[in-house]
Parts: structure tokens; C-alpha cells; sequence
């Protein structure tokens, strides 16, 4: 072996940060002996990219250098995986390392997959085809919505699990709100092609954004995922997942929310469930089969929304098991499923949805959240980033 440290942490997103941080403050002696594997040079806070999208915020505040980000203690491994051996307790890295450890905790997120929608890939960034799901291109989402001059607005949500299952329909009424601004909400059809079977999970907030849409007036359809972009006729073909019926969708301009995946190193592994992520217990995050290891956020197979919300909640409960096992006690920490999806119905009006595994409201303020709220509007733009940089990501939070 290359090297050896007491806990790998594979992967330097919100969930690898925010319990590195943790497992260093709950133990001293953990300094040098945690190390956070990640290629990556910048850290993202991602929420923000729908407000950037909608000319509310500029990307340059969602972005940090990973060096300013990796806690005080830790080491940063700039590599990526290339293989899991689960039972030797190593990984092997792509720069041809083998490390060892004594627990590893899997934080690898979600992979964009920009070629399961067939064009998009030749076609994003240019002719009105946009998305929010990548730093790149958040900037040109603002540019075709500011410069819409009105015809079919459509944006889409595919039949995958996506980061943040709110952020497909944040950006449709963010742009529905700005073209009224600007004068071409009359000579606009907003489209809404949904793979989902309703516009939300949680009947409480799916009741207030059924009004949204309606009041809208927005051409909302479900069971339908995008499959094609034809950009040289500037068309979406959607496909119907009850029937196989495929429709063609002229575009304007058109906001794509690509399918997206577990991270490949993690679906060719032997940590992997069927459906190819981290497979874990959902109370305690640890893995089904290896006692010392542990899986958090988008990478795992828990049963609830892929939000940083739901990370900041399952944070706290890996570190502390962890920190059980290295002291030879019992785990007790517990995550119940929790999730929020700031739902940012237009500028200044925002739903606050937070609800369990059992998609019960599980609500943090003593008012109606399910009701649109310019405070809450206030609270995802200005306050949030600010949790996140200094107490999210610093495990005080």
C-alpha cells in the first residue's frame, strides 16, 4: 500500500466536506488520519445556479478553490477512484495509488449524464438549449430567458433521480415570472414535460404548486421524458413512460434537466446496489455489507430527495457513527429521512417543503410553509449560502 489512513472519504461535495469537518472536530486525534479523495480544484455551492439561471444571483458566489474548503487536519488526495477493494479495506486511485484504511465513507454525488438525452450534448450552451446543471452554462440560461422574445419556453424533468427534485421547475416559474416582466408572457407557452407522475411528492406542497401551475397558465404534462433534442429543427422529442408514445415539442428556447446516474466507479463496484448506488442501511448510512463503511448523499441508495438539506441532516449521523466504531461503542445515531427543497415559485415567493422518509411535512418554522413566502424568498438568496460556507461545510451546522 501507498499509504494508510484511519478514514478515506471518497469524494470533496458538500457530504465529504461537512463530515470531514465533523469526524476532525469530534476527535483530535483524527488530525492527518482523515483524507478526502477528489479531483476536483473548485467547490460548488450548487443551489445557487437557479437563482443564477434567473439573473438573481452571479455564479462566481457559488464558487470556492477545494484548498479553501478542505478542513484544518484533513488531506486532500487530488485523484480520483478507480476501484473499491472492500474486502482488503483499499481503493486503488487513477494516478495508480493504493490506499488503505481503517473506515471509508463514500460521498462520490450524482453524475451528470449530458449523453442520455440524445443531441444534448452537441446542442447545450447554444440556439436556446440551456441548463442549470452545470457552472458552464448557468450563465446562458439567464442570457436566453432575459432575451426571450416569446413562441414555446420548455423545460424538462427526466426519469432519473436528479439533484435537488425541485430545481426542474424553480427555473420554469422563475422565467414565467421574468418574461411578465418583460412583456412577452402573452405571446409565451410554457411547457412543463415531467417524467415524474405529479408535479411534487408531498401532497401538502404538490397542492400548492398544482395552484402555481394553474395560475401560471402553464402546459404541465407528467410521464413524459425528454429523449431527444433535434437542434437543427429546434425540436424535443418526449416520450411517454405509461405508453412508449412519442411527441414532438417545437422550442424556443428550452431548459434541459439531463437524466443523471451514480458516479461509474461506484456502479462497477461491489458497493453498489442493483440500480448501481452505495448500498446502504437507511437509518444508520452504513453499507449493507461492509461494516466499516458508510454512504452519504446523491451517491446513496437512501430513499429520499438528493438535496443538501437531506446532506446536512445525514452529515452528523455518519461522523457520529463513525466515531462509535473507532471508539468501540454502539451506534446510535439515527437519520429519519429528512429533506428540504426550497421550491422558488417566483422572484420573491418561495415554498418551503421539509418532510421524511415517510413524506410527512417535518416542518422548521411555526407557520404554513406550504404557503409562497417572500421571507423564505430572502432566507434561500441570502442567507442559506451564507450556512453553508460558514457552518455547513465547518460541521457547526
Amino acid at each position: 500500500m501507498d499509504k494508510h489512513f484511519k478514514i478515506i472519504i471518497v469524494g470533496g461535495g458538500s457530504a465529504g466536506i461537512s463530515t470531514a469537518s465533523r469526524l476532525l472536530k469530534g476527535m483530535k486525534a483524527l488530525a492527518k488520519e482523515v483524507a478526502i479523495v477528489d479531483p476536483a480544484k473548485n467547490h460548488y455551492y450548487q443551489p445557487l445556479w437557479t437563482l443564477v439561471g434567473g439573473g438573481a444571483a452571479k455564479k462566481e458566489a457559488s464558487e470556492r478553490t477545494m484548498e479553501e474548503v478542505i478542513p484544518e487536519g484533513a488531506v486532500w488526495l487530488q485523484s480520483a477512484v478507480a476501484s473499491f477493494d472492500p474486502e482488503s479495506n483499499y481503493i486503488k486511485l487513477t494516478n495508480g495509488e493504493s490506499i488503505s484504511y481503517d473506515y471509508l465513507i463514500v460521498a462520490a454525488g450524482i453524475e451528470v449524464n449530458w449523453d442520455g438525452v440524445k443531441g444534448l450534448k452537441a446542442a447545450i450552451g447554444k440556439d436556446g438549449v440551456c441548463s442549470n446543471y452545470s457552472y458552464d452554462y448557468t450563465d446562458y440560461t439567464w442570457e436566453v430567458i432575459r432575451k426571450f422574445k416569446g413562441g414555446n419556453a420548455v423545460f424538462t424533468h427526466p426519469a432519473t433521480p436528479v439533484k435537488c427534485g425541485g430545481a426542474p421547475q424553480k427555473i420554469m416559474y422563475l422565467a414565467e415570472d421574468y418574461f411578465n416582466q418583460s412583456g412577452v408572457r402573452n405571446q409565451t407557452n410554457v411547457f412543463f414535460g415531467s417524467a415524474n407522475p405529479a408535479i411534487f411528492d408531498v401532497q401538502k406542497y404538490r397542492d400548492t404548486l398544482e395552484k402555481v401551475i394553474v395560475r401560471k397558465k402553464i402546459d404541465a404534462r407528467f410521464r413524459e421524458n425528454l429523449i431527444e433534442i433535434r437542434a437543427d429543427k429546434k425540436e424535443a422529442v418526449f416520450e411517454n413512460l405509461d405508453t412508449q408514445e412519442q411527441t414532438v415539442v417545437p422550442y424556443d428556447m428550452i431548459h434541459v434537466t439531463p437524466p443523471m446516474r451514480a458516479p461509474m466507479f461506484i456502479q462497477n463496484s461491489p458497493l453498489a446496489d442493483e440500480g448501481g448506488w452505495v448500498d446502504v442501511q437507511p437509518y444508520t448510512l452504513q453499507h449493507n455489507t461492509y461494516e466499516n463503511i458508510f454512504g452519504i448523499g446523491d451517491c446513496a441508495n437512501l430513499p429520499t430527495s438528493k438535496t443538501g438539506a437531506a446532506i446536512r441532516k445525514q452529515a452528523p449521523v455518519v461522523a457520529e457513527n463513525v466515531l462509535a466504531l473507532l471508539k468501540g461503542e454502539p451506534m446510535k445515531a439515527q437519520y429519519d429521512g429528512y429533506s428540504s427543497c426550497p421550491l422558488v415559485t417566483g422572484y420573491n415567493r418561495l415554498v418551503l417543503a421539509e418532510f421524511n422518509y415517510k413524506k410527512e411535512p417535518t416542518e422548521s418554522f411555526p407557520l404554513n410553509q406550504a404557503l409562497e413566502r417572500r421571507s423564505m424568498y430572502m432566507m434561500k438568496k441570502d442567507l442559506l449560502p451564507v450556512m453553508y460556507w460558514d457552518g455547513m461545510l465547518k460541521g457547526i451546522m
